[in-house]
């Protein structure tokens, strides 16, 4: 099975601390630690190119060969990003016995979203749950797990009970917690645009401004004809 799996290299890291980490960053690595193996954490650090190919392409299990090591199969179990770009930081792996089950964190990809009743009328499909948590050999953790979308009408709410398990693969799920309790995905009706209601307000405020001129005008001319009317009378 090893040689269906892509390979992370890496070297060990031997100095710490935030100042080596953005030093390994500037040059181009990635500073990240191994977990199990009924060994200590070891930490590595990796090339950024190789550590995104391995995110990108290594699916869910890959294995991990630590310059001067054996390589071993290992899973993610959190990957560490820039708040503010986004770019990879650290990254912390898991080794795993391929005959033991463990838990991990799948993606939910929605499909047949064209062909949605609901989608067509101009409904609004919303992917509610985007990861589940899953139990399974490492050998048979999927990368991402299917939900068929294709069949919901307008309204309609389809939950993970409505999603098919891959073979050897079984939900984890919180106590007190059922398959119909987690949402994945809900359509609903279209979305009306309101037309803007017209600027009644400020229209009558305008006429109300134009008629108080109106009315201050003739004031005006008045007061004048009365001082004319004095200085012909003195």
């Amino acid at each position: 099975m090893a040689q269906d799996r892509l390979t992370l290299k890496a070297q060990p890291r031997s100095e710490f601390g935030s100042r080596e980490s953005r030093r390994l960053r500037r040059a181009g690595f990635i500073p990240g630690v191994i977990y199990g193996g009924g060994e200590e954490a070891r930490p590595f650090q990796v090339s950024e190119r190789d550590a995104r190919n391995i995110l990108v392409h290594g699916g869910a299990l890959f294995d991990v060969e630590i310059e001067g090591s054996d390589a071993v199969p290992a899973v993610i179990k959190e990957q560490q990003r820039d708040p503010v770009r986004g770019d990879l930081i650290h990254l912390d792996l898991q080794e795993v016995n391929l005959n033991v089950a463990i838990q991990a964190e799948v993606a939910i990809e929605l499909v047949g979203t064209d062909d949605a009743p609901g989608v067509k009328e101009g409904g609004v499909l919303e992917h509610v749950t985007h990861q589940v948590t899953i139990e399974a050999l490492p050998t048979a953790i999927p990368e991402s797990i299917p939900a068929d979308v294709s069949g919901m009408a307008i309204n309609d709410t389809l939950t993970l009970a409505d999603v098919t398990a891959p073979e050897g693969v079984e939900f984890v799920l919180a106590e007190d917690q059922s398959l119909e309790d987690i949402t994945i995905a809900t359509l609903s009706p279209p979305r009306v645009e309101e037309e803007p209601q017209p600027e009644v307000e400020e229209e009558a405020e305008l006429v109300g401004e134009e008629a108080e001129a109106a009315e201050e005008a003739p004031a005006e001319d008045a007061g004048g004809d009365d001082s004319g009317g004095g200085d012909s009378e003195e």
